[in-house]
């Protein structure tokens, strides 16, 4: 193994159990550790409720973890409201809430049905759901006018984002007219948390609050907190963003004179460090400049590489068991399988190719994605005609399969049994 397999230390991540599952599952394929999402919901116990954004990672095995250690989750769309039902979630408690910027007919008529509390939008949401189901419970998203975020693509506030309500004043006859309960007030400015950004995230809270002076029982700070990707990188300051939030929570408590309760939505921060994508290396080939190490996975597997330049470890496993040389490493270029230029996992966030320090490799061999438990198996596709690949979980001490390999029959049975 090379540069670090065991990014993470004291994880199932190693050569021993990769391999093994490799043998019986074949590639490429998810590992999931449970170990480290317990670990890293521990690491948020000072959080009045912790609430999982399951866009992250919504396979329903690890929505029921979550919800057996008492964390909440949120829905964006009709899909993870079933996923979040079958999972055993329901409203009571606000186990799960409903957000978004749009609400559909269907989706209108779960939420009725369930009376899944709904964080509002968008000013037409609320005429909408009051239309169908006055008194509905209700959050309100605000966009405090700024926003923040590692990539452009991942900033949910300000002017150029469509997320959250522009002016919130507009939602108070509204409330009143359908006689919403407002449960709290939602603001997230993006993924990858400056805390000078958060500090005005802060103080704006508090100002929507003592501006319009909303009745409210929480606040969510939402999430959009990091991860270390590299071995180099500093985990997120948890104690320092609770401090910040808290300070708004009491101000607002002293406001309304009752205590508020404080929220936080983490996805990535969740889930992201406990797992991994392991795929082989398929062909190695030489151009006047580069190496190129090509895989079995594809950016319809793993799509931030080619979606935001985001940067994963990758770890190189031997596939014949022979030792290989760390001392002796080439700049490589690894990518997938698709027809695409770029089907490319070393690339920045203007697409220009970038290269990796690694052994030589050979077809065989193993290459490991590190950290690609959030936004890994939820955003991949069947993209040329590529059945979706097995999730394993490891949890009580073994592993098991919590998704099967997709197969190119289920895939075409949509349009071969359309009549």
């Amino acid at each position: 193994m090379f540069n670090c397999l065991n990014k993470k230390q004291n994880t199932i991540f190693n050569q021993h159990n990769i391999l093994k599952l490799v043998k019986k599952y074949s590639s490429p394929l998810w590992i999931y550790d449970a170990n480290i999402i317990l670990k890293n919901i521990r690491k948020l116990r000072q959080f009045d409720v912790i609430r999982f954004a399951q866009k992250a990672c919504s396979n329903i095995h690890i929505l029921r973890l979550f919800r057996e250690n008492g964390v909440k989750i949120d829905a964006v769309s009709l899909g993870e409201i079933e996923r979040g039902l079958i999972s055993g979630y329901n409203s009571i408690n606000q186990g799960i809430i409903f957000t978004a910027d749009v609400i559909d007919f269907l989706t209108l008529k779960k939420i009725k049905r369930y009376r899944i509390p709904v964080n509002v939008g968008s000013i037409d949401m609320l005429h909408q759901i009051g239309e169908v189901s006055p008194g509905h419970h209700i959050w309100l998203r605000i966009n405090p006018k700024f926003g923040h975020g590692h990539n452009k693509k991942t900033n949910t506030g300000g002017e150029h984002s469509k997320h959250g309500i522009w002016d919130i004043s507009l939602t108070i006859p509204l409330i009143k007219k359908y006689n919403f309960k407002l449960i709290g007030l939602h603001m997230h400015i993006g993924s990858g948390v400056d805390y000078s950004y958060l500090e005005r995230a802060c103080e704006e809270m508090v100002k929507q609050v003592l501006c319009f002076n909303f009745d409210i029982q929480m606040i969510s700070t939402g999430g959009g907190l990091t991860i270390p990707y590299k071995l180099n990188e500093r985990s997120f300051d948890i104690k320092k963003y609770f401090t910040l939030w808290n300070e708004a929570r009491k101000k607002i408590s002293s406001h309304l004179n009752h205590v508020v309760q404080l929220e936080i939505e983490p996805g990535r921060f969740l889930v992201a460090e406990s797992g991994i994508l392991v795929s082989e290396v398929r062909s190695v080939k030489k151009t006047s400049s580069r190496l190129f190490v090509l895989v079995n996975a594809g950016f319809n597997d793993l799509i931030r590489p080619v979606m935001y330049g985001s940067y994963h470890h990758i770890s190189v496993i031997s596939g014949d068991g022979r030792v290989l040389n760390e001392e002796n490493t080439k700049e490589t270029v690894v990518g997938g399988p698709l027809c695409e230029s770029g089907d490319i996992f070393t690339q920045n966030s203007q697409g220009d190719i970038e290269v990796r320090m690694l052994p030589r490799v050979k077809p065989g061999d193993y290459l490991v994605f590190h950290d690609t438990g959030a936004y890994g198996a939820s955003m991949s596709s069947n993209y040329n005609s590529r059945p979706l690949i097995p999730e394993i979980l490891f949890e009580d001490g073994h592993f098991r399969v919590i998704r099967r390999r997709q197969t190119m029959e289920e895939l075409l049975r949509l349009e071969t049994h359309c009549v």
